[in-house]
């Protein structure tokens, strides 16, 4: 595997941040993230003829505008509260006006199916704790899933937020599955650092970085001791092959349900 096309930081053009785009070097992801940085008063339309969007509130204050309908959600970071998104189809006009200093993220690929445009309020998203019992207590993380085959069958995305504690390990123990999946890492302070691995390629983790893993490949994830590390999860579902669920490596399937002593 070509280590460019697995790990990477965001090019930025002005106040938006390009993660990942269906046409370039990650293409194989087969969806466009950016992260958009708004100034208080400013309006951003967005309308995509043949995508469906989510947009998912990562900081700020930010009216939502579409389907004559007009949301105000509200975040002051992602380590003090929970998310908050929007969701809608192809061919839906959406408006996002900053109401203070803001910084969306938007994902969208391609999908012919007209769906009903939701919004996700902060009291109706999952939150999971995984790995309380797993290798005493060395991947611990929360877990919010946004939408996902569960809740939205009609999408060709998944959307959540993982939030792994200091000195631990995420997507534990190491697992895969068929679909791309697009990982976009933050931590609590700007020199925090981590590690990726995806198949056997490891990288640096650091703020505003990304991993593009591709199906197929087990990807664990570790926070140095002292950093929180957050990030978005992304997965595009493939035609007739919908993400439902994780494969975990058999070879450490024998962690499970066993007793660790530090």
């Amino acid at each position: 595997m070509n280590r460019i096309q697995l790990f990477g930081y965001p090019i930025c053009e002005n106040s938006v941040k390009t993660i990942v785009e269906t046409t370039g070097t990650y293409k194989n992801m087969m969806m466009d993230v950016h992260v958009y940085d708004l100034k208080k008063g400013e309006s951003n339309p967005f309308l995509y003829e043949n995508d469906e969007m989510a947009i998912l509130l990562l900081h700020g204050s930010i009216e939502l505008s579409y389907c004559d309908k007009t949301v105000l959600t509200s975040r002051s970071g992602i380590w003090e509260e929970s998310a908050s998104a929007l969701h809608v189809p192809k061919h839906t006009p959406v408006t996002v006006n900053a109401v203070e200093d803001s910084s969306i993220l938007v994902q969208r690929t391609q999908n012919s199916t007209v769906f009903k445009p939701k919004f996700y309020a902060k009291d109706e998203i999952r939150i999971d704790r995984f790995g309380q019992d797993l290798c005493a207590g060395k991947a611990v993380r929360d877990v919010t899933t946004i939408f996902d085959y569960r809740n939205a069958p009609y999408s060709n995305m998944v959307l959540g937020e993982s939030y792994t504690h200091q000195g631990s390990w995420s997507s534990y123990i190491p697992h895969s599955h068929d679909q791309p999946e697009v990982y976009y890492y933050r931590f609590d302070k700007p020199q925090g650092f981590g590690a990726c691995f995806v198949g056997d390629e490891v990288f640096k983790i650091t703020d505003g970085s990304f991993s593009a893993i591709p199906g197929g490949v087990v990807h664990p994830q570790v926070s140095a001791p002292g950093y929180r590390m957050y990030y978005v999860w992304m997965i595009r579902h493939l035609p007739e092959n919908p993400w439902t669920s994780r494969v975990d490596a058999p070879e450490h399937l024998w962690m499970i349900g066993q007793h660790f002593v530090e």
